[in-house]
């Protein structure tokens, strides 16, 4: 896993940089820096919003005594979202948005689920239930 997270350190900001580049030639440097700042702000006012409503419906599905997986795992691919909105780059920007937009959503929450299922299997994450 180290080496995984190692490379993506070193890969994505050298394609990011590629990516600004090519939008600088295709559409100007400030069409650029204003585009990059739009996506961002758009980006922080969505994960706001739907933040707001993961809460809410984590908060729901507490008060009706059900377990809220599948929502914690919306409010992670939330947050993670919204952090990839916020630093600049328009790689992280297409990954933000689909992370944070409820129809794009699942997708990541089905991968979120089979790899803690494998990694459940495997033995390497233990759920440990207290108070009881």
């Amino acid at each position: 896993m180290g080496k995984w997270i190692i490379a993506l350190i070193i890969i994505v900001p050298l394609l990011e940089w590629y990516v600004f580049l090519q939008m600088i030639e295709w559409i100007g440097g400030w069409n650029t820096l204003i585009l990059l700042l739009t996506t961002s702000l758009v980006g922080i006012l969505m994960m706001r919003f739907e933040g707001r409503k993961v809460i809410e419906d984590t908060k729901q599905q507490m008060d009706a005594g059900e377990p809220p997986g599948r929502r914690m795992l919306d409010g992670l691919c939330v947050f993670v979202g919204g952090v990839m909105l916020v630093l600049p780059g328009f790689i992280l920007d297409i990954i933000g948005f689909t992370l944070v937009f409820p129809l794009t959503r699942p997708i990541y929450r089905n991968l979120l689920l089979r790899w803690i299922e494998k990694r459940m299997k495997k033995g390497s994450i233990t759920i440990h239930r207290g108070g009881q």
